[in-house]
């Protein structure tokens, strides 16, 4: 179970993986809000950090506080401010990807075991729920991406 749960962290069991759909996007485009979105492509890669970061801190920060809903989850920014705030977004979604793969390694974790901050919610249920969530919006990621012609 916990290499399938790997597998589908990482993508592409169903669909194309983000790491590669991150290389199709060109740099003056990130900020581009395709007509009839709400959000560019930045913003919704920037949500998809910030959510996978949040549920890594709801499992493993015992202080752990959740952000406003739904504003502490989106930027407030279009676009970043120059190429290595990009750079450096996608840098801390593959760390805190690779942390999360790490902790579902260890031999001692035990996906069913609930996490510090709830009475309810296992590891298993947040995992999978970073799963879902990143692949519900790696679709809208795909979608923006044939918008704005850089994906056929």
């Amino acid at each position: 179970m916990k290499e399938q749960l790997i597998r589908h962290l990482e993508g592409g069991e169903a669909f194309t993986p983000l790491d590669q759909i991150l290389e199709e996007v060109e740099y003056d485009q990130l900020g581009v809000r395709p007509d009839g979105l709400p959000y560019s492509f930045y913003e919704l890669f920037y949500h998809i950090v910030f959510a996978q970061q949040d549920i890594l801190n709801y499992i493993l920060d015992e202080d752990y506080l959740a952000p406003q809903w739904p504003d502490g989850y989106w930027c407030k920014v279009q676009c970043p401010k120059n190429e290595q705030a990009w750079q450096d977004l996608k840098n801390k979604f593959f760390k805190e990807r690779k942390e999360l793969i790490e902790l579902i390694e260890r031999p001692e974790t035990n996906l069913n075991t609930t996490i510090k901050n709830s009475k309810e919610h296992t590891l298993f249920r947040e995992i999978t729920l970073i799963v879902e969530h990143n692949a519900y919006h790696t679709g809208q990621l795909l979608v923006v991406l044939r918008l704005l012609d850089l994906y056929s």
